[in-house]
Formats: C-alpha cells, structure tokens, sequence
C-alpha cells in the first residue's frame, strides 16, 4: 500500500467511524424531542432532509446528475425503499421515547444477520455453514429474548428487517447515497406534508407550539440526517467492505451503552443471555466474513500474478 493509498484508507476508517458513531448517538438527539409526537418527528426529518439534501447538491453542481436519477425505474425502487425507511425511523424515535433504547440497538445488531437472510430468501444465495450457525443462534437469541421482555422483541425485529430490506432496495438502485435520500425523502414529501398540515389543523403543531428549542432541532434533523450518511458514503468508496461491516457494530453498541448507563434501561438475567447470544452469533458471522474476504483477495491476487506471468511469457 502506497502513501496515497494508505491516506486514503485513513480517511475511509475516520469517516466510518464518524458515521457510525453519530447513528449510535441519535438517542441523544431524539430524546430531546419527546415532547413531540413520533410521527411528526418523522414528517420534520423527511422534509428538512430534502431541503438538506437539495442544497448540498447544488452546492456541489451535481443537479443534473441528481435529477437524471428520477427515471421510473429507480424512482420505483426508492419509493418502495422510502416506505421501508419511513417505517424504521417511526419505530426507532417509538424506541427512544418510549425507553426501549436498549431493544432499538437489539434491531441493528441482528440487521446483519438479517441481511444474510433475506439473501437466502430474495435472492437465493447459498450460506456458508458458519453463516448458518449464526443466524441459528440469533434465532435461539430471540427466543430467550421473548421470554424475556414477555413478548416477541417487536421493535426490536421491525427495526432490523426493515432496515435490511431498505438496505437491498437501496442495492437494486445502485446510486450515491445523498442523491437516493433525496429521492427517498422527496417521495415521502406528500406524506410528511400531510402529517403536518393535519397537526396544524388541530393546533398542535410542535415547530410553532413548543418554543424556538424544539423548532430548532426539528430543522437541524436534515443535516443530522444526511451527515452521518454522507460520512459512510465516503467511508464506503475508501475502504474495504468487510471493514465497514466490522464497523457497522460501533452504532448498535453505542445505543447499548446509552441504553444501560444514561437512559438506565434495566438488564435481567434473561436479556444478557439473549444479547449474549446475539454477540456470539456476530462473532462468528464476523470471522467467517473476515476469512472469506482474506480468501477472495489472496485469490485475486494469484490470478492476477499467473495473469501477468502468462502476458509477460507471451510477450
């Protein structure tokens, strides 16, 4: 690896974990916000999202560029993804409020064992035996979990589907991160401007209600939004997939943390089996992804030197 390579992975590291650690820190942010209806939440996310997302492509004169992507095709696929996003933020701000932070990051530890299965399933992609051994002790994690809290971990599964299925939709689309959320969010605009209008009907609407505070951090959801976002996108072209899915795990143990030492969310016996579970379900998920990985370049990298053996002997 060559000097600017080696910056360049530097930097992809720093942004993943830039990205990483302000997703593991939302809870923060939302719970300043509960004396705001969810849904409204989301409705002031989507919007001030957009608007976000529209100045930060002008600034950077990609507005042709944005713009040619609302073909029918993928306006399709992201406004089916929208859909799938729009759940995941609802319940997730659900969680925060309601003080379920700890089942919230629950979701995102198990999205990439969900991930996995929903490429079994919709794609019909053959798992590898220590991939199967993970998801089999996620799914005995659940089971201990839903003795535990004395119901299926609703959010916490709603949460991790919905974010997977987001997440293959947003792999059909195949374009930058900033210019999908702008497609995303300008779906959902109509919605998001429903909502509102109908809070302002009824004369509870928090950005005008609730005092200059909370009008704020209403606008400032669209670059808390896409910050995050953008960070990943250029963590993304940078580094080494496998690495940024090492990396994924930093927000799901932020929320944890949050979840135990600030919010003092309670842990019984039961729930540490289950998370315990879940860990060692990554772990081994983890591992195997590493070696295959490790693999597939050292792979790559004979076949590239008996390719060039053979042109220089033809040569």
């Amino acid at each position: 690896m060559n000097v600017r390579e080696r910056s360049s992975h530097t930097t992809g590291l720093l942004l993943g974990v830039l990205g990483y650690l302000l997703w593991g820190l939302f809870p923060l942010y939302f719970i300043l916000l509960d004396s705001v209806p969810p849904i409204e939440i989301v409705a002031h996310r989507i919007i001030w999202s957009l608007i976000f997302v529209v100045i930060v492509v002008l600034i950077g004169k990609q507005w042709r560029v944005f713009t040619q992507a609302f073909n029918r095709r993928i306006v399709i696929i992201l406004g089916t993804a929208a859909i799938f996003l729009a759940i995941n933020w609802l319940v997730y701000v659900y969680a925060v409020n309601s003080d379920q932070v700890i089942q919230a990051s629950l979701g995102y530890f198990v999205n990439p064992l969900v991930s996995v299965a929903l490429g079994v399933v919709i794609l019909k992609e053959r798992l590898r035996i220590a991939q199967w051994v993970a998801v089999g002790i996620a799914v005995i994690a659940v089971a201990v979990l839903t003795i535990a809290y004395g119901q299926l971990p609703w959010i916490a599964l709603t949460l991790g589907f919905s974010f997977g299925i987001y997440g293959l939709l947003k792999k059909f689309a195949n374009i930058p991160s900033i210019h999908s959320l702008g497609i995303e969010t300008a779906v959902l605009l109509p919605i998001a401007i429903v909502i509102l209008s109908i809070a302002v009907s009824r004369g509870d609407n928090s950005i005008v209600m609730d005092g200059p505070g909370i009008t704020a951090l209403l606008i400032l959801l669209g670059p808390i939004t896409a910050i995050p976002l953008l960070a990943f996108g250029g963590a993304a072209i940078r580094i080494p997939l496998s690495t940024l899915g090492l990396l994924q795990y930093i927000t799901p143990t932020g929320q944890f943390l949050l979840g135990v030492f600030v919010f003092n969310e309670v842990m019984t016996t039961e729930s540490w089996i289950g998370f315990g579970l879940v860990w060692t379900a990554l772990v081994v998920f983890s591992i195997d992804m590493y070696r295959h990985t490790r693999n597939n370049s050292k792979t790559s990298a004979l076949l590239k030197s008996e390719q060039a053996e053979i042109e220089a002997s033809g040569a």
